[in-house]
């Protein structure tokens, strides 16, 4: 699809003709599922309903059999770039997300550089730019270092808000002390999303894992009480503020219960490796394959997660996508670093868990859509919906697809699910009009990813 000027626009609209023609589909809209057509025009949807013999298009896609989902957006991806290509770039994480059905991510600050200033996100916006295969925003870091200019960068277009490290990070990206919380809550309206593990308490529980070098030990030194210590903490820190929070990853029963008594502000991610494995069989079966930060933990806690599914105190799945080389994985534990690929298996993943009767459709496109949408305040985004963007994840729920390595496109080159059978699987990627994916191959030549946009940028702080 090509760029439509006002007047060639009109022209369209007025011999119904579209640029894009999905027919035959069924059609997750607000109100629930339709067997409805969708054109497309300039990369935003223009008509809806029984369109055959009413409107033409450059491009038909035939979706008979397949299920039409708003397009997914992976709200924490890490693509490593700058300086940690060796383990992923964003061209490759880019094409791994459509090729597993995701047409927008939010990409986190812990590069080299560190993203703190308007030069570092910038940088980041110039490589993404004609190599992103789907839209893209890019979080700033909260730091000692920016506090107060948070304000001023939250605001900066393409940002996707600020992102907060009370553990598990390194240099100017860690915030643990209480007073640095306070200024960088205080500086900014918009939700800020924060990794909460109490780097105090991991410090001191180092140990543990130091004498055995035992990988299964993982969620034992990063015990359930630093992840809740942590997100109790800051948690009272932003009412103190008045600040809406997004807590990521969270891993345990005790946070949900918790968090569960503070919905009307604070906002809940969790992520499918949560979801899907649980201690101590992940680690005996995939070593550090399976470590991340926070960790995966016990059966319990996973269901946990899912309870907190059903009950709505979570708000959005996120990949958490944070590669590393087999090389640095195979180092002995704990100098084994934590993180693994996650934005191309998101959708399969949770549409397997769908055919299991886990969670609805509905709820999925929740998750994964409407929710990072409507609480990060993208504008375009989230729903099939006359006006918005032309963005769709095609799947086809009955196909049962087996996830290998030589599938991902990731430059670590791996995957913890190697060899999992799922039922449910994404066929057809459209990023605004785009069709970047068809019949589970790209389709076209080159990336069209653009950044995103947010409806709370023009908000200034007194």
């Amino acid at each position: 699809m090509t760029a439509v000027d006002g007047l060639d626009l009109r022209a369209r609209l007025a011999r119904r003709h579209a640029d894009l023609l999905v027919q035959g589909g069924t059609v997750l809209m607000p109100s629930g599922p339709e067997r409805i057509d969708v054109t497309c025009v300039a990369g935003r949807i223009v008509a809806l309903g029984d369109l055959r013999g009413t409107w033409s298009a450059d491009t038909v896609l035939d979706a008979t059999g397949l299920h039409v989902l708003p397009g997914v957006i992976d709200s924490q991806v890490h693509f490593r770039e700058p300086g940690l290509t060796h383990k992923e770039n964003l061209e490759a994480g880019t094409r791994g997300a459509v090729l597993g059905g995701v047409t927008g991510i939010f990409e986190m600050p812990n590069t080299s550089p560190l993203t703190l200033t308007p030069a570092d996100l910038q940088a980041k916006l110039d490589s993404a730019s004609g190599r992103a295969w789907c839209d893209y925003a890019f979080y700033i870091g909260g730091s000692a270092v920016n506090a107060e200019r948070l304000a001023e960068l939250e605001n900066l277009p393409g940002c996707a808000g600020v992102k907060v490290f009370m553990g598990s990070s390194f240099g100017d990206l860690l915030a643990d002390d209480t007073e640095v919380l306070r200024r960088i809550l205080r500086h900014g309206r918009r939700r800020m999303a924060v990794h909460t593990e109490d780097e105090a308490r991991l410090r001191e529980r180092k140990a543990l894992v130091e004498a055995s070098g035992d990988v299964r030990q993982h969620h034992v030194w990063r015990d359930v009480e630093s992840a809740l210590m942590a997100t109790q903490r800051i948690v009272r820190l932003a009412a103190e503020t008045g600040r809406r929070l997004h807590v990521l990853h969270v891993s345990s029963a005790e946070e949900i219960a918790f968090l569960a008594g503070h919905k009307r502000r604070v906002t809940v991610e969790v992520t499918p490796h949560h979801l899907s494995m649980h201690a101590p069989e992940c680690y005996e079966r995939l070593g550090s394959l399976a470590q991340m930060n926070p960790p995966v933990r016990e059966q319990r806690h996973q269901n946990a997660l899912w309870q907190g599914i059903r009950d709505g105190v979570v708000d959005v799945i996120g990949s958490d996508h944070a590669p590393h080389t087999l090389v640095e994985k195979s180092k002995p534990y704990p100098q084994s670093p934590s993180g693994m690929t996650g934005v191309q298996t998101l959708l399969p993943l949770m549409l397997g868990h769908v055919n299991a009767g886990r969670l609805s459709l509905q709820c999925l496109v929740d998750l994964t859509s409407a929710g990072p949408a409507r609480i990060f305040g993208i504008e375009g985004k989230g729903r099939i919906a006359l006006g918005y963007d032309a963005d769709f994840s095609i799947v086809d729920l009955r196909a049962r697809r087996t996830i290998r390595k030589d599938w991902i496109a990731s430059v670590s080159g791996w995957t913890p699910y190697e060899g999992l059978s799922v039922t449910g699987w994404p066929i057809h990627t459209i990023v605004r009009g785009h069709v970047a994916v068809r019949d589970e191959a790209l389709a076209q030549a080159s990336p069209q990813g653009q950044p995103l946009a947010f409806l709370d940028v023009n908000l200034r702080s007194p």
